[in-house]
């Protein structure tokens, strides 16, 4: 469809139209997801699709609907720097369309969503691409979307304690990639959309306190590693640049700590989670947070 046809839809309150196959419009707007244009894919596409999803249009067509839609995660996969980003990345958004509407309506088989969450999962972590804003062409934003996408997944009923864990530890597989090089540096909002993310789980109250604390232990030792430029973080090599090095883990743990403070609807492990967060942040954070040694008197 062109740009001028999905105007017309959106103007008239994104009407299906009655003149075309809705296989035939719902086969444009998926190719349309993967275009360069961001008008055509982000300002029309992607809204008129997930409308129609939010609206009921696809609820008995929903799993082949979800299905092609994770088909879109693969193309290009490894690439860094090409266009075939968009069409993995909000590929992911429409899916987690899906899975939203699901958890609405119940039309999808339990094994079909976790289907869904693994192929997100493994591209996820796949991923190469990490660009926020694609100078002509608008947002790229592949780890803010996959994490949007899992964070939707994380609300889904047919997920139980153990398939939150795995969320979990996803998402944390994602965060402790040392950073090399400063186009690593997730700057465009990912470390926040990560966070929410782990709100998404943590507002399930299914996966209990040891194991976030076992899981927040393995961000911090992380953090402390990527610092020290050792595999555990004990032997005292200073790396050249450790603001670089943890940057993405320094940025999640703060955005958490700072989401779980100011959450309207927390979880139940807030108290205790948030206690963890500050032992990590001043731990990896020695020369501004840690507590100070208490002087003894003469």
């Amino acid at each position: 469809m062109t740009p001028a046809q999905l105007t017309q839809i959106v103007d008239a309150d994104f009407a299906v139209p009655a003149d075309r196959p809705l296989a035939d419009v719902t086969a444009d707007l998926i190719r349309a997801l993967g275009d360069p244009d961001p008008v055509l894919r982000d300002d029309l596409a992607l809204p008129v699709l997930a409308t129609w999803i939010e609206r009921g249009v696809y609820d008995d067509l929903l799993v082949g609907l979800g299905d092609g839609l994770a088909t879109g995660l693969l193309p290009g996969i490894g690439e860094q720097g090409t266009g075939s980003v968009f069409r993995r990345s909000f590929s992911a958004l429409a899916l987690a369309e899906c899975l939203q509407r699901d958890t609405g309506v119940l039309r999808v088989p339990s094994g079909k969503v976790l289907e869904w969450g693994d192929r997100l999962a493994t591209w996820f972590l796949a991923e190469q691409d990490t660009r926020g804003q694609v100078p002509g062409h608008g947002w790229a934003h592949a780890v803010a979307h996959g994490a949007d996408a899992l964070g939707v997944l994380a609300g889904s009923p047919h997920l139980g304690r153990e398939e939150l864990e795995v969320v979990l530890e996803v998402l944390a597989d994602r965060l402790v990639r040392p950073s090399t090089t400063p186009e690593d540096l997730l700057v465009a909002g990912e470390p926040d959309r990560l966070a929410s993310a782990v709100l998404a789980v943590l507002r399930r109250d299914l996966v209990p306190l040891d194991h976030l604390e076992g899981w927040v232990a393995r961000l911090t030792d992380a953090a402390d590693a990527a610092v020290t430029g050792t595999g555990d973080g004990t032997d005292g090599t200073v790396v050249e640049d450790p603001y670089l090095a943890a940057g993405n883990l320094q940025a999640f743990l703060r955005a958490l700590h700072l989401q779980l403070v100011l959450a309207p609807d927390p979880p139940e492990v807030r108290s205790d989670l948030l206690l963890l967060l500050v032992d990590a942040l001043r731990r990896t954070n020695p020369y501004t947070l840690a507590v100070p040694a208490a002087t003894t008197a003469v």
